[in-house]
């Protein structure tokens, strides 16, 4: 087996298959060739060739996503590596384990004004679990060290092999234990391209990864607490499907004192669970009885699961509503959402909830059983809203949604997409996933079709069609199953933002904020090889769904094409409707 005959490519090379790094997505480019030789003349390794680094970035991501566990990207030097940002800053708040592999010129060469140059050391300080920049092999093209930077002959070769391979694995085994995106900056002199027969480089790497226990830990307090408060909420944010056991649900469902709020990206289900939050929250604020049901409402105790949370109503509730303690729980890292965090247990979810149960008895309250009357309420005017309305966003999710098929893997982008989605109950064999670490628009695409290629099932799509055009680049991929869905709600601009307060109908509204346009998905379709639908009306809009998800030759997009001008007062007509 070849590989390139440069050290540190060596070195990386061996860490990544010991750390069971198998994944490896490369853009092209020159500088990478070491590195690009080597892992795709690995049996090992699984490679994927991505041309933009934006794309490439976000697809190696919904393959972490999907498999969980360290995918590796690969580029050249030069602004290829500013382009990962995105994904980067999404996995940092995330907790994806992306390793950022990026080819530099040698140091000598930095600032000089050589092409594709950049100062790549530490670009992603602010959003990055660990950074390291690697030492330049001295035995490689040493002539051209001697002539341009002889000071680093000091170093020899052997301190340097020492030097990187202890970074490599710190970098590598920071991914693999805080599921954090990590990045190795690595320098090549010219030439690049020449190989020898592959040997094992170290004989050294191991593992230090730990688990904390819950016998680890003294929760009798947290217990007293728990028995004691006749309203407890709890708030599950993005999980991956499977992480609840059914024991464990079963103990908060069948709690009079606990009401459970989850959202889309929860992936956890229950009938005693309250899936759509701003249901319950929105009525409060409209209501002219807001201050006795926001006391109502305000829990003694909070407990949170997961990461990030949708609504901004539950967010701006607790806020101003402060709970007298909150405790999350989970193993990563988690941001102090509702400024009330007393307690972080970095421990397993079901663990916690088993021992916190163990000896408890339920305490007498009303928590449950009030707000689950308004929850059944709002879900009966809810079906008689969507009777009445005219074709829009809001009934294309409420129409559509039920229509997926089971068991599908359902990837939603962010702004209006994700909002829309989580004022509806879902199949709960579904597995949802959507990019909420930044919330950003870009990436959906890629993202989806990357967690894609590793799912059993088939994987639909949802998005605006901002966020589909601004991703437009991730079609152009070889890796697009047959079975791939995507579906464009396209309401000709940002409807979003028609919403938000302070918005105002004008022709500077619509140019800078709302966006408007006039294109369509079809040329792209035609262009990539994706059949296409599209509908105007309801009627068409239902008769093309069956076509949509039926069996396929060649992946489908299908484009809706809904009123900016009605939506926004559909969507907040059904709130002040449930109230």
């Amino acid at each position: 087996m070849k590989c390139s005959n440069i050290p540190v490519a060596q070195t990386i090379l061996a860490s990544c298959k010991e750390k069971g790094v198998k994944h490896v997505v490369i853009s092209p480019g020159s500088r990478n060739a070491p590195l690009t030789i080597s892992f795709t003349e690995a049996p090992f390794f699984r490679c994927y060739s991505i041309v933009d680094e934006r794309s490439a970035a976000f697809f190696a991501l919904g393959i972490s996503m999907q498999l969980n566990e360290p995918v590796a990207l690969v580029c050249t030097s030069g602004s290829a590596l500013l382009n990962y940002y995105p994904a980067v800053a999404e996995a940092f708040y995330s907790n994806i384990p992306l390793v950022v592999i990026s080819a530099d010129r040698p140091p000598y060469r930095i600032d000089i004004g050589d092409g594709q140059t950049i100062r790549q050391k530490n670009v992603f300080q602010n959003h990055i679990g660990y950074a390291s920049n690697l030492k330049l092999d001295v035995n490689h093209s040493k002539h051209k060290i001697e002539r341009y930077a002889p000071e680093l002959l000091d170093e020899s070769q052997q301190q340097i092999d020492v030097y990187n391979e202890n970074e490599i694995n710190k970098c590598l085994e920071f991914a693999v234990r805080n599921k954090q995106p990590v990045h190795l900056n690595v320098p090549f002199e010219e030439p690049l391209y020449e190989t020898l027969e592959y040997q094992r480089v170290s004989e050294n790497i191991t593992s230090n990864e730990t688990v904390a226990e819950i016998d680890q830990f003294d929760i009798s307090d947290f217990k007293k607490k728990w028995a004691s408060a006749k309203s407890k909420m709890v708030i599950i944010g993005v999980n991956g499907p499977n992480e609840f056991e059914k024991e464990t649900l079963e103990l908060l469902a069948n709690d009079p004192s606990v009401v459970v709020f989850t959202e889309t990206t929860s992936n956890t289900h229950h009938k005693n669970f309250f899936p759509s939050i701003d249901s319950i929250v929105f009525p409060i604020e409209k209501s002219s009885e807001g201050e006795k049901l926001s006391t109502l409402l305000r829990p003694e105790l909070l407990l949170t699961f997961g990461g990030m949370i949708v609504s901004k109503k539950i967010k701006a509730f607790l806020r101003a509503n402060k709970p007298q303690c909150h405790w999350h729980v989970g193993i990563h890292r988690f941001n102090n959402t509702y400024f009330s965090l007393s307690n972080h247990l970095k421990v397993n979810s079901n663990s916690f909830l088993k021992s916190l149960y163990a000896t408890y008895l339920p305490v007498a309250s009303d928590y449950f059983s009030f707000w689950h009357k308004t929850k059944l309420a709002y879900e009966q005017r809810r079906a008689r809203y969507i009777k009445q309305i005219t074709f829009s966003d809001f009934l294309v999710f409420g129409l559509g949604l039920p229509k997926i098929p089971s068991r599908y893997q359902v990837h939603l982008a962010n702004s209006s997409t994700i909002r829309y989605t989580q004022l509806f109950d879902l199949d709960p064999t579904l597995e949802i996933f959507c990019n909420r670490g930044t919330s950003g628009i870009e990436g959906s695409t890629s993202t989806a079709i990357g967690a894609s290629v590793h799912h059993e099932q088939p994987t639909l799509l949802i998005t605006g069609d901002l966020s589909f055009f601004y991703d437009s680049n991730a079609l152009w991929n070889n890796y697009i199953r047959n079975d791939f869905r995507i579906l464009i709600v396209n309401n000709a601009g940002g409807g979003i933002f028609r919403i938000l307060p302070g918005k105002e109908n004008s022709e500077k509204f619509e140019t800078y904020f709302e966006t408007r346009h006039q294109l369509r998905a079809r040329q792209l379709s035609e262009l990539y090889g994706f059949d296409y639908l599209e509908a105007q009306d309801e009627n068409s809009f239902l008769k093309q769904m069956d076509k949509f998800f039926a069996p396929s030759s060649k992946p489908i997009i299908f484009e809706v094409f809904t009123p900016a001008e009605v939506n926004d007062g559909i969507l907040l007509d059904y709130f002040d409707f449930i109230s």
